[in-house]
């Protein structure tokens, strides 16, 4: 029985450290990049939106919910929460994840890149 925990307690940690490390990233490098590439149309700050709605405590939020932003029919119905793994996708290619979407941005071909703007998305609370 001890045996069957244990595993189980292994199996368990293992699985957190590879969620964990699928959420590094530099958030700092990620702010650069966000005034580089998102801060044009999206807002980092509670309650600002620009031509995209705002940023600010995305993670962890269903889609389609920000205050007095006008979202299309596509982003109302995708029933996204912004985890790690949906913001990885949508900032690969935005498109391709929500047919019909507003966001014109054509996405971030590089992973380092994209997990260091979810880690600056993250930090935004």
């Amino acid at each position: 029985m001890h045996r069957l925990i244990a595993a189980a307690t292994l199996a368990l940690g293992s699985l957190a450290l590879a969620s964990a490390a699928h959420a590094d990233g530099d958030a700092a490098a990620g702010k650069t990049l966000f005034q580089q590439k998102c801060a044009l149309c999206h807002s980092p700050d509670k309650g600002v939106n620009k031509l995209g709605p705002s940023l600010w405590n995305v993670a962890g939020q269903p889609a389609a919910e920000v205050p007095n932003y006008t979202f299309s029919a596509g982003m109302k119905d995708s029933h996204i929460t912004w985890d790690d793994a949906s913001l990885d996708k949508w900032l690969t290619n935005p498109r391709a994840m929500v047919a019909g979407t507003k966001m014109i941005f054509p996405g971030l071909p590089n992973a380092t890149d994209r997990q260091n703007v979810i880690a600056y998305l993250k930090s935004l609370k």
